[in-house]
């Protein structure tokens, strides 16, 4: 889902909590970069994730945590069996 200003819409906290935990799973943000928290956006009423503002506490968790690295691995290796 889209909204007006073309950034990526989630219509619920939960999936904008998902979505801001795949992101940092997924790709290669350097300490300090990329999305942080999420917002509830005025013009479409659903949820952004952005870098501006105090990170996210289930994202500061995951990261202290080790979980974020352990997702990494795991869904590189899962990728590595899809290849053959």
């Amino acid at each position: 889902m889209k909204c007006i200003s073309g950034k990526r819409a989630y219509v619920s906290e939960q999936l904008a909590t998902d979505a801001l935990l795949e992101a940092h799973i997924h790709f290669d943000y350097r300490t300090g970069t990329g999305p942080t928290t999420f917002y509830k956006c005025e013009d479409c009423g659903n949820y952004h994730l952005t870098s501006q503002g105090a990170m996210h506490a289930r994202l500061a968790e995951a990261l202290a945590n080790g979980t974020i690295q352990k997702q990494k691995a795991a869904t590189e290796w899962n990728n590595k069996f899809k290849k053959r």
